[in-house]
């Protein structure tokens, strides 16, 4: 049995937040880079067939308080400084999809399927 395209378009979107997370997790981030960090994210996985869209928005006062508790200038990112929403579109099916904190877990999750057909 051949995948619908609404599976496709799902499979497409974990894809990507496996890219996303997996690629910047550990990077060096500060309040300063914590902005072009967030463009240089969207604008990667911008990059992969399908993906519509994608917004990174990284908590500013969590990475502080983080940053202050260590008593460094920065720190490495994790999915704990991150809210992340992605569109992605395939033949017809759009899905949207969103990573947020779910106690100490980044939990990436779908949140809509929607077939044009």
């Amino acid at each position: 049995m051949e995948p619908t395209s609404s599976q496709v378009a799902c499979f497409e979107a974990g894809i990507k937040f496996g890219s996303l997370y997996h690629q910047f997790a550990g990077t060096p981030v500060s309040p300063d880079s914590a902005d072009s960090l967030a463009r240089a994210m969207e604008e990667a996985i911008e990059n992969q067939p399908h993906c519509e869209s994608v917004t990174v928005a990284v908590r500013e006062a969590t990475l502080r308080s983080a940053i202050a508790e260590a008593g460094a200038d920065y720190t490495e990112l994790t999915g704990r400084f991150l809210d992340v929403s992605m569109t992605v579109d395939y033949e017809g099916v759009t899905v949207e999809t969103s990573m947020a904190m779910d106690g100490d877990y980044p939990l990436m999750r779908v949140d809509s399927v929607s077939d044009a057909t």
